[in-house]
């Protein structure tokens, strides 16, 4: 979610932070029309943090990301619950080949909230793994039942060289400026949720989660800082092992409005976590449950399912350590 929305999720089912749904509030806001409910996945979003850090509205499904037979993949199926209700679905399906990556995330709202609100969209990411993501594009549609957004980037070395959204933004004076180097040394909402290995280690040593990730997500820059909580064992349909359970702290750092209590809330917020498992065959983890306070109760972003295939085979258990008309699209 934007930060700078938190504060109006009181009187809303549903707003939190993976990417632009907080754009949707400013045009909104100038064309009068009464503001739609989207969910969030910045862990970080990871949105999906950039996991319930980021947030876009998405639809059911998602093209599944094209590997060659010898590329590992992975599709993490969450359900999203709110103050213990359950108000969606997501899912993340990610391809790994040599340093290369491809991430598809989806989600929709479910129920009352997405009967009201029509929220939907999808976001991809690819580009090459090193000691971070290093995407290349990125991409994210969204649509509600009366508005829509689309935000294109082209990136360099974790620069951003080319970025567009449509409609453009209406600018009413209250962000705080977005320079040349706040588009510098970036990571997309999609490719957040990606976190390789640190060096040679273990894929569970705590030193894992110790990492700040510098997410630009088109509209708005700020920082996901992650610190190491505890290793937890999950029992998951097709993952069953540990879980390093990373803290996270959500800094604003351009693109935000100073002067919302949203933006104070989620600076101080410290009820904000993510917990990583490692996808077999490959130097990567990904979230399999964000968790972030609101001025509402806690928003849970939990798998459900975990399948892998393809890559090296073997077990899924890991070692402890010592469309239609109102769907969004992405072009290929």
């Amino acid at each position: 979610m934007s930060a700078d929305d938190a504060g109006m999720m009181s009187a809303r089912p549903f707003a939190p932070g993976p990417t632009v749904s907080h754009e949707f509030s400013t045009m909104r806001a100038a064309a009068q029309r009464p503001p739609a409910t989207c969910f969030a996945t910045r862990l970080a979003g990871a949105g999906l943090l950039a996991l319930a850090a980021t947030s876009f509205c998405v639809p059911a499904a998602v093209a599944r990301p094209k590997a060659s037979a010898s590329a590992s993949t992975v599709t993490v199926d969450y359900d999203i619950a709110l103050a213990g209700l359950t108000i969606g679905t997501a899912q993340v399906a990610g391809a790994f080949e040599g340093s290369g990556y491809r991430v598809d995330v989806s989600a929709r709202l479910t129920g009352l909230v997405g009967v009201v609100t029509g929220g939907m969209g999808s976001a991809r990411a690819a580009g090459s793994v090193a000691s971070a993501p290093q995407p290349s594009t990125f991409a994210i549609a969204t649509k509600t039942s009366n508005s829509g957004i689309a935000v294109r980037m082209a990136l360099a070395r974790g620069n951003v060289t080319q970025a567009e959204i449509t409609p453009p933004l209406v600018d009413l004076g209250d962000r705080v400026p977005i320079t040349a180097a706040n588009k510098r040394g970036v990571i997309d909402p999609a490719s957040a949720l990606v976190m390789p290995v640190q060096g040679r280690g273990d894929l569970m040593d705590p030193a894992n989660c110790n990492r700040t990730l510098p997410i630009f997500d088109g509209a708005t820059r700020f920082d996901v800082s992650l610190s190491y909580g505890e290793t937890r064992s999950v029992e998951k349909a097709g993952y069953s092992g540990p879980v390093l359970v990373c803290n996270a702290r959500y800094t604003p750092i351009a693109g935000h409005r100073p002067d919302r209590p949203g933006v104070k809330f989620m600076e101080d917020n410290r009820e904000m976590s993510v917990w990583l498992a490692p996808v077999e065959g490959t130097r990567v983890l990904l979230p399999i449950r964000i968790a972030v306070r609101t001025t509402v109760g806690s928003n849970i972003i939990e798998a459900t399912r975990w399948t892998r295939t393809g890559g090296p085979q073997g077990g899924t258990h890991a070692a402890a350590p010592t469309g239609s008309t109102t769907q969004a699209s992405l072009a290929q």
